[in-house]
């Protein structure tokens, strides 16, 4: 398509749920004042495992967002979902019509629903596997349900692309609307995998930390003593609309999203290729499809998962991205202080990218106390940092080598 033809594609609303808080402010403020969301955890037992800590969402009840019966019916995941995609369209105040559609990204699906069912039956109780129990494990449903809840009628499914399924949302969704096939989609991301399913799996990975004595210090993206990611859950939805309808409805802009990038590095099933060649192709597609140079961008909202590999392979795509850049450039991880929220984690940093924007405030990389010779650029240590942000380039890597990058600008008219 004629890029003369497409539309400007602007963000209206968002939502969130993460460990640092129910909403986006809350969240939002605890980022900046480098608050950790990391504790030992509380939805089971996790005595016995390798890693005992995880970025839970405390105090979240479904039913402030759905029927009663609702909230007892579907997995954490969908619930999760549901919650934030409210808060979205009612920060956009957008009345929904049915050329309104939803896209969601999710990884693990509803493996919360999977393993109490299992227990069921592994414990000689089948008949009282639920009737819910598949449609509640059906990463698809967090999308159909939202859409069910809020009566969207337009083109609705869920991308599973790993730790980057948000991000992969986020960029479908912008893609639809700057080609002019709607004039809005709520997009985003939920995860909700904090069982012990999930904690047994990730112990014969070893790729999770084991500083299970001080968890609030234990997701350090690009220190030295860096020793594995957090796991964490949340939701991050965000409204995409076309500049022309949002300015006639007179909707509040947070940002405007000028680029996508989408990659692979066709290399190994969970680690990234040593040399970062994917996430380098990644960025570089965003920035070309945002018409932007590399000298353009003033932060990069890294994926920043604090495992040794991730950080230093994102830290060598960034330099061969950025060249003499890089070292002007602001990079940080809001995983240092809510983990990983994997299927949810591009949508969740998306929100605080189009902040960051929005507010001329960087949040900071908390826990970054011993350099790495290795990854030596400005990871904005510590305390938040007020600067004039125009462009930011958010990053999501996953598992299989999926890369998504998103390009954020600071909307002008």
């Amino acid at each position: 398509m004629d890029r003369g033809s497409e539309s400007r594609v602007v963000v209206t609303g968002i939502g969130a749920l993460t460990p640092l808080g129910i909403g986006v402010k809350e969240s939002w403020d605890a980022l900046l004042r480098g608050k950790s969301g990391i504790r030992r955890i509380t939805a089971f037992d996790p005595s016995g495992l390798r890693t005992q800590i995880a970025g839970e969402v405390l105090d979240f009840r479904p039913e402030d967002f759905m029927d009663r019966r609702s909230a007892k019916r579907f997995d954490r995941s969908i619930a999760f979902a549901i919650a934030a995609s409210r808060m979205a369209l009612e920060d956009a105040g957008l009345r929904v019509t049915p050329d309104v559609g939803v896209i969601i990204g999710n990884s693990l699906g509803g493996v919360n629903t999977i393993e109490e069912n299992a227990s069921l039956m592994y414990s000689g109780h089948e008949k009282r596997i639920s009737a819910f129990f598949i449609p509640g494990m059906i990463s698809s449903m967090a999308s159909s349900l939202v859409a069910i809840e809020l009566g969207m009628k337009g083109p609705n499914f869920v991308i599973n692309g790993a730790c980057a399924s948000g991000a992969l949302a986020i960029g479908c969704g912008y893609r639809l609307v700057r080609e002019g096939a709607l004039r809005a989609m709520l997009v985003g991301g939920t995860e909700a995998g904090i069982c012990r399913l999930m904690y047994c799996g990730y112990n014969s990975l070893r790729g999770t930390s084991t500083r299970n004595h001080e968890p609030e210090r234990a997701s350090r993206p690009f220190d030295r003593d860096r020793d594995g990611f957090v796991p964490a859950e949340g939701a991050g939805m965000l409204l995409l609309e076309g500049l022309s309808d949002a300015l006639d409805r007179g909707a509040t802009i947070y940002a405007e999203l000028v680029g996508f990038g989408n990659s692979c590095d066709a290399y190994h099933f969970t680690a990234p290729d040593p040399e970062g060649d994917g996430a380098r192709r990644c960025m570089e597609a965003a920035l070309v499809d945002a018409g932007l140079e590399p000298s353009e961008v003033d932060y990069i909202n890294a994926h920043g998962t604090s495992t040794p590999l991730n950080d230093l392979v994102e830290t060598k795509a960034i330099k061969a991205v950025f060249g003499k850049h890089s070292y002007k450039l602001m990079v940080s991880s809001n995983k240092s202080m809510i983990g990983h929220t994997v299927g949810a984690a591009g949508a969740i940093e998306a929100i605080f990218s189009v902040l960051t924007l929005r507010e001329g405030m960087v949040p900071p990389t908390i826990n970054y106390e011993n350099p790495d010779p290795e990854c030596d650029l400005d990871y904005v240590p510590q305390r938040a940092r007020k600067a004039d942000v125009r462009v930011v380039l958010s990053n999501s890597f996953g598992f299989g080598g999926i890369n998504a990058s998103l390009v954020f600008k600071k909307f002008e008219s």
